[in-house]
């Protein structure tokens, strides 16, 4: 045993190139609800993070049973951009089971969310029987949606 332990999933964090954006798709297409944005004290942030001269402003949206931070970087200037696919180590995806993949990928195409491929049905694990579709942002970002199979 560690000598802690973990009391709760608190967020889940990404950033992103367009926060107006970001927010426009987790509360208008998703649903989430927003809870705050505001800039953070460049001081602190640099601590946090490490990056000299890093400034940022902060968005959380709420969805059900999670909670997503949504973070728009205004410096350093040379800041870059992750180009990872789902094959490369280090990529992530965050997955919301939905009632209805084709309209989820509908509301999802409104803001520039669009799948990576076409939607299958999982045949092992888990989710067998459920339809399954990878999207992503044009800041690369992957939603998966999970259609749950009727019982």
């Amino acid at each position: 045993m560690a000598g802690f332990r973990i009391l709760a999933t608190n967020h889940t964090s990404f950033t992103v190139s367009d926060l107006d954006r970001s927010i426009g798709f987790f509360t208008a297409a998703l649903g989430f609800a927003l809870l705050s944005r505001a800039p953070r004290d460049p001081a602190a942030i640099r601590q946090i993070t490490g990056v000299p001269g890093a400034e940022m402003e902060v968005a959380f949206v709420q969805g059900p049973g999670h909670r997503i931070e949504l973070i728009q970087y205004l410096a350093p200037a040379d800041r870059g951009r992750v180009e990872s696919r789902p094959c490369d180590t280090g990529f992530a995806h965050v997955a919301y089971d939905v009632d209805d993949i084709e309209a989820a990928i509908t509301a999802a195409a409104g803001h520039d969310v669009r799948p990576i491929g076409a939607p299958y049905v999982i045949d092992q694990g888990p989710n067998t029987g459920c339809r399954v579709a990878y999207l992503r942002d044009p800041d690369g970002i992957t939603i998966e949606f999970i259609e749950k199979r009727v019982a």
